[in-house]
């Protein structure tokens, strides 16, 4: 027979694992597309030879593009908090 501690215990770890799921998704969706445009600008110096500047470029692109996903991730957030 399931005590009251035991229900408790399944509810927060069920909680506790969709939360981690959540996190380590964005974590991902970050890392991934950081590391697409650094990549990328790397492949397009070495190909034409402009050493640091395609790199700098995709650094540059990949920072904005985890600042637009962090931002609709927290507005999406926000929405589901009201």
């Amino acid at each position: 027979m399931k005590t009251q501690e035991d229900e408790k215990f399944a509810d927060y770890f069920g909680r506790s694992v969709r939360a981690l799921s959540d996190y380590l998704g964005i974590g991902f969706q970050i890392a991934l597309s950081f590391a697409f445009f650094v990549l990328g600008g790397y492949w397009a110096d070495e190909q034409l030879g402009t050493s640091p500047l395609f790199l700098l470029v995709g650094v540059g692109a990949g920072l904005t593009g985890m600042v637009l996903l962090l931002m609709r991730i927290v507005k999406n957030a926000n929405k589901k908090g009201r």
